[in-house]
């Protein structure tokens, strides 16, 4: 007997990422302006804090990502969340000079620093994409799931920008199931990324970004939450695919 995949909240009732963290903000008002503070402030530092974490190995991993959920040449593409560029960067080199992305983030900091001259950017968050109905072959959003608001509202958008039969990948850090290996990432994050961004960074709010992104991924909502809300919103052959115990893609695939 397997369980139950759990069951996203009624239609009305907003699904938080994770539960509140009143060390950081007191509601959700002050909570998307602390997003916005420290991801501008962070903006500057993030790629070299992230080639530095990843060994170089970032847009490997990103690209194959990509692949593995169906990205292909000439598509349109909208990347929610686009910080930096990161994901956008490899989903370009993919779709090639025949398609499109569109990006769209709350922070204008991370979107100064996308050096893309091709992709147009869009202010704008995952519950409210500027972009119209069925525009999309392709939609991604890297890492960024833990920071919106209401989960079943941005995937309802998500589903709403893309045509039918169009394709979805959500990348997240999902915490381990073993409590050790738990224990390992959270000592990593708490501690040893942190001051990495000590010494790597120019900007002192780098370290506490890093260290709210631990805390965000500790009390973030389960994986088969994640995928009971995008099947709330209408998407069907939802899947998760692992890498390293910690890397979740989520793909899916909006009905014809």
């Amino acid at each position: 007997m397997t369980d139950a995949r759990p069951q996203a909240p009624a239609a009305g009732i907003s699904q938080l990422p994770h539960t509140p963290l009143p060390a950081y903000y007191s509601d959700e008002e002050e909570h998307q302006r602390y997003l916005r503070r420290i991801f501008d402030d962070t903006a500057s530092d993030y790629d070299r804090i992230e080639r530095v974490l990843a060994l170089g190995s970032g847009p490997w991993y990103r690209r194959s990502a990509l692949q593995r959920a169906g990205l292909a040449a000439n598509a349109r593409v909208i990347d929610v969340g686009i910080g930096t560029g990161l994901v956008a960067r490899e989903a370009l080199a993919l779709i090639g000079p025949g398609g499109q992305l569109t990006g769209v983030d709350p922070s204008p900091g991370m979107m100064a620093q996308v050096a893309l001259p091709s992709v147009q950017l869009l202010a704008g968050r995952a519950e409210a994409i500027p972009c119209g109905d069925a525009s999309a072959d392709f939609l991604s959003m890297g890492y960024a799931l833990r920071h919106i608001s209401d989960v079943g509202a941005a995937f309802a958008e998500f589903h709403r920008v893309l045509r039918p039969g169009g394709r979805l990948l959500v990348l997240e850090i999902t915490r381990p199931a073993g409590r050790i290996a738990t224990a390992l990432l959270k000592g990593y994050m708490r501690a040893v990324v942190p001051t990495i961004a000590r010494v790597v960074a120019r900007q002192r709010t780098t370290q506490e970004l890093w260290r709210y992104y631990w805390d965000t991924i500790e009390a973030c909502i389960p994986p088969a939450s994640v995928m009971a809300a995008l099947e709330a919103a209408g998407f069907q052959q939802v899947q998760r695919h692992v890498e390293l115990g910690i890397f979740s893609e989520y793909t899916a695939v909006k009905p014809d």
